[in-house]
């Protein structure tokens, strides 16, 4: 099949094929007019390529499962390598969402801390509206 045939049976884009080719993820021959063609394994090596990287996995993490691509990736036993990859994972992850937590207390905070300077008014100003000019005292205020 060609690739227009693999994206369209995986949810795939052909830009998304062309990058896993690149990443050696998986391989295509070449037609006499130079069109890709892939086998029909091609189909289960991307839906488990689309449920790794859906999973949170980057391409590289998925570098390790290639071994098993090729089968059920959801219903094979975990190996050693693949446990260590989602470990490290998903400690990125929990740093990411301890930074974007830190960032939205700290927002929340200086929102809190401009309120009153707003007399009142705390609601945020609507597409249709313009937003509130600032007074003497917003200024001087803890600011965003």
């Amino acid at each position: 099949m060609r690739i227009g045939e693999l994206a369209r049976v995986t949810g795939c884009t052909p830009r998304a094929l062309r990058h896993y080719e690149e990443q050696g993820l998986i391989a295509a021959t070449r037609a006499a007019n130079g069109y890709r063609e892939y086998d029909d394994v091609a189909v289960t090596r991307v839906r488990n390529i689309r449920h790794l990287l859906g999973a949170g996995l980057t391409l590289d993490d998925v570098q390790v499962f290639l071994p098993c691509l090729d089968g059920d990736v959801a219903a094979a036993p975990p190996s050693p390598a693949g446990l260590r990859v989602g470990r490290e994972r998903l400690a990125v992850l929990d740093a990411r969402i301890a930074a974007q937590l830190a960032v939205r207390d700290r927002l929340a905070a200086a929102l809190r801390d401009a309120a009153p300077a707003l007399a009142g008014d705390d609601s945020p100003p609507t597409a249709s509206s313009p937003a509130p000019r600032p007074t003497r005292a917003a200024s001087t205020s803890p600011g965003l």
